[in-house]
């Protein structure tokens, strides 16, 4: 079966983004070591799950070449499939992509199921509270950086429940940045 896996950056508050979505936050520059760990983290991932808002951003942003970021890197994104996960979407209008509607637990329990590669969620506020609610994601790597927001789009939803985790490793970067890796407490 396939994994799960959610990259996601964030404010030592837990905020992946603030109160109207801004990532300014986001100011540590990445250094070898942590491009480094996320090239390892991308090695098994064949296929990328998306919620629409931030696929809509996502998807062409790779596609146009982000300054900054290797051939390498912009190769892997464009080349990588993609899901989006929508129900207002009927169709993809992006090279690369299908849109999954519908029940998300299913959704996702399907593309576990199909063979291949491990899926990589990269972030959209909603699907990552559905995912991380529904119990869905078998492997968090949160990447935290040394700022406190205040306020914003959190990372764990506030749905009352208690949802326990296990640390499996701490990875410290010269940036600033931390990488967090845990897995659900009852895997």
């Amino acid at each position: 079966m396939r994994k799960l896996k959610l990259q996601v950056q964030v404010s030592i508050d837990g905020y992946m983004a603030g109160p109207n979505g801004e990532m300014d936050w986001m100011a540590f520059p990445w250094t070898d070591d942590i491009s480094a760990h996320v090239a390892g983290l991308w090695e098994d991932v064949d296929c990328i799950v998306l919620g629409r808002k931030l696929a809509e951003g996502f998807i062409p942003t790779w596609a146009a070449g982000p300054e900054g970021e290797t051939q390498e890197s912009i190769d892997k994104m464009n080349g990588t499939p993609k899901v989006v996960i929508s129900n207002s979407l009927t169709e993809s209008p992006w090279e690369n992509t299908v849109v999954a509607g519908g029940d998300l637990t299913e959704t996702i329990t399907k593309l576990k199921d199909q063979e291949g590669g491990d899926l990589m969620v990269c972030g959209g506020g909603t699907l990552v509270a559905d995912l991380i609610a529904r119990g869905l994601i078998d492997d968090l790597h949160l990447f935290v950086n040394p700022t406190a927001i205040g306020a914003g789009m959190p990372v764990f939803p506030s749905t009352g429940a208690n949802h326990p985790f296990r640390l499996v490793s701490t990875t410290p970067f010269t940036c600033g940045i931390t990488a967090l890796h845990y897995t659900p407490a009852t895997s």
